[in-house]
């Protein structure tokens, strides 16, 4: 059951930030293994919007497509990724974007488990370096919209 959480705080707004990660179709521009985007349907459910999506995660022989539901809050600035269907037994994301002196607070969190115990033993292995990897992907895609810090 691999978890991972961290805090940062860069150089934009929250707005930028949680538009940023809002934008679930453009992943596949810049977010490493992330083969492909399709947004099913979005619903305005009055305080939130919930998406329903798919993505396509390729890592070398492994190719699997998964469905999410995202709830995203606009007010709070908060982004949560439940797992619909795929490769997982469960997936859970959050995203929480906050405006601080200089910048942006952002807070990330996961928590999954695959249904083949081989991929869960992969992916444990390779799990904090690719959370990593993932959390510079938006970092370097906040700089190339918003600009980048000198």
């Amino acid at each position: 059951m691999p978890s991972h959480s961290e805090k940062r705080v860069l150089p934009y707004t929250a707005d930028q930030m949680y538009d940023l990660v809002a934008d679930v179709a453009n992943y596949p521009k810049f977010l490493p293994w992330t083969a492909a985007a399709r947004i099913r349907s979005t619903t305005d459910e009055g305080d939130k919007t919930v998406m329903l999506a798919d993505l396509v995660i390729s890592f070398k022989v492994f190719r699997e497509k998964f469905g999410s539901r995202v709830a995203l809050w606009p007010e709070t600035k908060q982004i949560d990724t439940e797992y619909i269907d795929g490769p997982f037994s469960y997936l859970e994301s959050q995203w929480n974007f906050a405006d601080v002196d200089g910048g942006c607070e952002v807070q990330f969190s996961v928590d999954f488990e695959f249904k083949n115990k081989l991929l869960q033993g992969a992916a444990g292995m390779f799990f904090n370096e690719a959370m990593q990897r993932v959390v510079r992907a938006f970092e370097r895609r906040a700089a190339d919209l918003y600009g980048a810090v000198a």
